[in-house]
Order: structure tokens, then sequence, then C-alpha cells
């Protein structure tokens, strides 16, 4: 009996113990941070296309979201032919601010930083490009407009001016960014390592987190030490409205758009009071101007269309046989190939969009004015303008004064410029009141 009080003692010395040394191990941790240490967390965003409105608000909110939950870093995979200098300006902007340190990364392989892309690049706290990649070629261009030679002159020197500051402030190439600027150099990842334009190569995303691991960089809060090796990865994906905005921002999209607004326009004034193709056009056309901030519109083409446009109109209204429409359909394929000035493929309009377009414009009107044509030559069917081409017979005789004549089963009063006999077969000429004017048949 005393042996077994014996080992209940000793056991409830242990388990106190043991209590004691957990509880101890509780207020240590307590006293160095309060909670357990959790793995840090890089946000990666994708930026694929031109730098718009729309891509500037998403980069600026994925890096404030960042900020918020205390990420390691955020990672912004860039490949872009460049875009609006505006959109680029609010980009590096949020950039610089950031608390969090914000990794550009030139991928996948075929990607480039081109024009805006060059300065987003040059920005970033780590700037990284993926083999096979390509920056450069920032020389600024207008957008809606040319420049004459002294505002591109104004323009180049101030795009300059700033990539260089950018350069210089993360200890990049500043050189070799001026001449990006200037004469629109472009060089490949390989060189742009070798140059200290970037600081790192990575085949993939896990090789640029562990190529980062330890690298010092300068924030908008001081120094910070990068620990991405073990990092948990949270991928962005694009809300609803920056996917609709980006997608009218795509040139094909923004010339469908505005082909639809003025169509919608042209059935409002053509049949007033349908509403639905009048909004339907009004809405068209303003998230196609909207686009046009984005793109390199050459105005000149857009008066080219719809000058096109109102030729087919015309068509409808002049007899021409074909002129009218082959004019429009020439304005219509020239003003849509001038329409978007640049040399980048990704900002053109495709042919296989502007040729089909103009033939069905063509085609369109080309219906249209066939359909009014015939129902303006047609003989009405209802009211009294109907009786006019009607056979009958006369049941009196007929002069200029006085008669009667039966048409389609009713009795009418008739007058005619010659004299007809009773019985006669006659033809209406005309309807004046109630009263038809007739002719012998």
């Amino acid at each position: 009996m005393k042996s077994l009080k014996a080992h209940l003692i000793t056991i409830t010395a242990l388990l106190a113990m043991f209590a004691l040394s957990v509880s101890e191990a509780e207020q240590s941790k307590e006293a160095k941070g309060g909670k357990q240490t959790q793995a840090p967390i890089v946000h990666i965003i994708k930026i694929n296309g031109v730098i718009n409105p729309a891509a500037a608000e998403y980069a600026s909110k994925s890096i404030s979201n960042a900020s918020k939950k205390g990420a390691e870093a955020i990672v912004i995979e860039l490949d872009t032919p460049g875009g609006l200098d505006t959109s680029m300006r609010s980009i590096v902007k949020e950039m610089i601010a950031s608390p969090v340190p914000v990794i550009v990364y030139v991928a996948p392989s075929g990607a480039r930083a081109a024009s805006a892309g060059v300065f987003i690049t040059i920005a970033a706290h780590v700037a990284a490009m993926s083999p096979g990649t390509n920056i450069g070629a920032a020389h600024p261009v207008a957008v809606g407009e040319k420049m004459d030679k002294t505002v591109a002159e104004k323009a180049a020197n101030d795009a300059a001016a700033y990539i260089r500051s950018l350069a210089e402030s993360h200890g990049r190439n500043a050189q070799w960014a001026e001449q990006a600027v200037r004469k629109s150099v472009s060089i490949t990842e390989t060189e742009a390592l070798k140059l200290k334009v970037i600081d790192i190569v990575a085949e993939d995303m896990s090789s640029l987190l562990k190529a980062v691991e330890g690298r010092k960089v300068k924030t908008s809060l001081g120094e910070r030490v990068l620990h991405t090796a073990q990092a948990k990865i949270i991928y962005g994906e694009k809300g609803f409205r920056h996917r609709v905005l980006d997608f009218i921002s795509d040139p094909n999209i923004a010339y469908m758009l505005m082909l639809l607004g003025f169509y919608g326009i042209f059935f409002e004034l053509t049949n007033p009071g349908s509403i639905f193709p009048g909004v339907v056009g009004v809405v068209s056309l303003i998230l196609a101007f909207y686009s046009f901030q984005t793109l390199p519109v050459n105005y000149a083409g857009v008066l080219l269309i719809l000058a096109g446009l109102v030729l087919f109109l015309l068509e409808i209204k002049i007899v021409s046989y074909g002129l009218l429409t082959l004019g429009g359909i020439a304005s219509i394929v020239l003003g849509s190939i001038m329409l978007i000035d640049s040399e980048d493929p990704l900002l053109r309009i495709s042919l296989s969009m502007i040729i089909p377009s103009a033939v069905v414009s063509a085609l369109f009107f080309i219906i249209t004015f066939r359909l009014a044509y015939r129902a303006y030559k047609s003989k009405p069917i209802v009211g009294l303008e109907a009786l006019i081409g009607s056979e009958g017979t006369a049941k009196t005789a007929i002069d200029s004064k006085e008669g009667t004549v039966l048409v389609n089963g009713e009795l009418w009063n008739a007058r005619s410029e010659v004299p007809i006999d009773a019985q006669a077969e006659i033809v209406v000429n005309e309807v004046k009141g109630l009263t038809l004017w007739v002719k012998r048949k």
C-alpha cells in the first residue's frame, strides 16, 4: 500500500514538473514575439499586354493589398510592348512608395519589357529576366496624334531624365537606360545582366525566389532582407472589372465597338423611337473611345470610317448605281488600316477583322438600299392610294363633272378629262378626296 502511494506521489510530481516546463516555454515564446513564426508570403501577379489604365489600377491595388497582408515581396511577371506614359508612371509611383519589395520578372521565355515596360523594370527593387527575353526600345511615342519636332524632343528629354533617375536610385546602368529612351536600343537578358541593367536571370519563378534569398533592398520604410526561398506563393487574379477593361482595350475589340456604335446610331436615326439600337450604339461608342485612350489612334482613320458610313447612307437616298457603295467600302478599308498608327502587331487591327467588317457593312447597306427602293416602288396595299392602278367598269357616262364607276366591288364618284361611255373598262389614275380620276383602259 505504501509502495503504491509512493508511486502516485512520484507520478504527480513528474506531471507537475512537465506542466511547469510547458508553461515556461509558452511564456518564453510570448516574450520573443507572442506567436510562432509563420512562413513568409510572396504575392505574384501577371501583367501581360499593353500598359493601360486597367493594368495600372490592377498593379497598384495588388501592391497595396500585398502591403496590407504583410507580404515578404510582390512579384510582377511582365510581358508588354509598352503603353501609356501616365499609366506607367502611376505603376512606378506605387512601386517607389511601396513598403513591400517589388520584384519585376520579365517572363516567360519570349516575353519582353519594351517602352513603358523598361521604366517599370528599372524602377523595381529587384529586376529579373527569364532566358529568351529582351528589354529596351523605350523612345516615347504620341498617342492619338503626331508630335512635331519640338514636342518630340521635349518628351524624349523628359523620359530620359526620368529613367536615368530611376536607374541611379537603384544602382542600375543609367547610361544604357538613357540610350533605351533616346536611341530605342534593345538588349537580351544576358546583355542586360552583363550591363547591370537587371540583377538576376532566372529560369523560372522557383529559381527567382531562391536567387533573391538574403538580398538587401531599400524600400520606402528602409532596408529589408528578403526571405523568399521557402515562401508561400499566392497568385493574384484579375477581378471581373479589370478583365473587362483589358478585353475592351484590345485594338480589334475597340474597332468592333466603334462600328457597332455607328450602326446602332444609324438604326436609331433611320427608325426613330427604336431606343434599343440607340442605347447600344451610344454605350459601344463610349467604350470604343475609352479603348482609344490606350492606343496610338490616328483620328484621320476614324473620319474615313465615318465618311464611309455616310456614303452608304447616301446610297439609300441617292441612286448612284453602286458608286457610293464602292466609295464607302474603300473609305472603311483605308480608314481601318490607318486607324491604329503603330509598328507593333499587338497594337494594330488585324486585316482578318478589317476586310470582313467592310464587306459586311457594304452588304448590309446594299440590302437595306434594295429593300427601301422596292418598298418605295411597290404599290400601296391599304388606304386610298391602293386604288391607283386598279381596274373597273364605268356604270354611267363619265366626263370632267360627273360619273360613277365600279372598282373592287364598290361604287365611286368618278371624273375623267376625256369623256368615257357607260360600261367601258377604266383604270384609276388618281385619287382626290373621295373622287376617282380615271381613264379608259
